[in-house]
C-alpha cells in the first residue's frame, strides 16, 4: 500500500506487466484517481505557444493570442515557441496551490517523468536551461522558487542570467495590464548568453507574458533564441 502524494491518501499500485513495464517510479507515486483528473495535453497544438487547436481548421498552426502576439512588431519572432505538460484545470490549481503556497515541495517530484518526456520530444541538451526568477521579496516569502523546483526535475545544468523586479503579482493584474506592463526582468551581465539556445521554465504559461518578457531581456543580451518549458498551459 503506498500513499499517494497529491491527495495523500493511500492507494493500492496496478499491478500488471504494463504497469511494471511502462510506468515510471514518478507516475506510480500518485493513485489513479488523482492521475484522472490531471488533463495532460496532447494532438494538435498552437505552433508557438503549445495551446491545443482541437476543432479549429486543419490549415490553422497559430492561436489567436500568437496572431496578436506575432502582430506587434515589439514581440514578433520573441518566443520561438512553449511546450507544456498539462492544462490548467480545477484539480491542477488545487495541486499548484499545495506545491507553490503550502511549501510541499515533494509534489513536484510526481511530474518528472512526463516533464523530461516533453523536454525530450520538444528540446535538445544543448539549450541553456533558465528557470524564471522571482523577486527577493517574493523569494522571501515563498521560501522556494517554484521554477527552480521545476527546472531540477531536467537533472541538466541550470543558469540564472535573469533577476526580477519586486511588482504586483501577474495573476492580479488583467491580461491587458499583463501585456503592457514594464519588462520585469534585468539581465545579470556576468553570465554568458551570447549566441545561447535559451530554454526558460515556468510553473505556468498563461498569456505569454511572462516568458516573452524574460526572452526579450536574453536577447537583448545577445542570446540566439529564447523558448520555454511549462508545467502547465492556462
Amino acid at each position: 500500500m503506498k500513499t499517494c502524494l497529491l491527495c495523500h491518501k493511500p492507494y493500492q499500485m496496478e499491478v500488471s506487466w504494463r504497469a511494471i513495464l511502462t510506468l515510471s517510479p514518478e507516475q506510480q507515486k500518485i493513485c489513479h484517481e488523482c492521475h484522472r483528473r490531471l488533463t495532460i495535453i496532447e494532438g494538435k497544438l498552437c505552433s508557438i505557444c503549445g495551446r491545443p487547436l482541437q476543432g479549429v481548421s486543419s490549415t490553422t498552426t497559430l492561436c489567436y493570442d500568437c496572431v496578436r502576439w506575432e502582430n506587434q512588431r515589439e514581440w514578433r519572432d520573441v518566443l520561438q515557441r512553449n511546450r507544456s505538460v498539462y492544462m490548467y484545470n480545477d484539480y491542477m490549481k488545487e495541486t499548484l496551490n499545495l506545491f507553490k503556497f503550502r511549501g510541499d515541495y515533494a509534489v513536484v517530484h510526481t511530474f518528472k517523468s512526463l516533464f523530461q518526456q516533453c523536454f525530450k520530444e520538444h528540446f535538445q541538451d544543448n539549450y541553456m536551461i533558465v528557470p524564471i526568477p522571482l523577486s527577493k521579496q517574493r523569494l522571501y516569502e515563498r521560501g522556494f522558487n517554484q521554477a527552480d523546483a521545476i527546472a531540477h526535475l531536467l537533472d541538466l545544468s541550470l543558469s540564472h542570467p535573469l533577476s526580477r523586479k519586486h511588482v504586483k503579482k501577474q495573476s492580479k493584474k488583467s491580461r491587458y495590464a499583463r501585456i503592457h506592463s514594464d519588462n520585469m526582468f534585468i539581465f545579470n551581465e556576468t553570465v554568458l548568453v551570447k549566441h545561447q539556445q535559451i530554454l526558460l521554465i515556468d510553473d505556468v504559461y498563461t498569456t505569454g507574458t511572462t516568458v516573452r518578457h524574460a526572452a526579450k531581456a536574453l536577447l537583448q543580451a545577445g542570446a540566439k533564441s529564447a523558448s520555454s518549458l511549462t508545467l502547465v498551459r492556462g
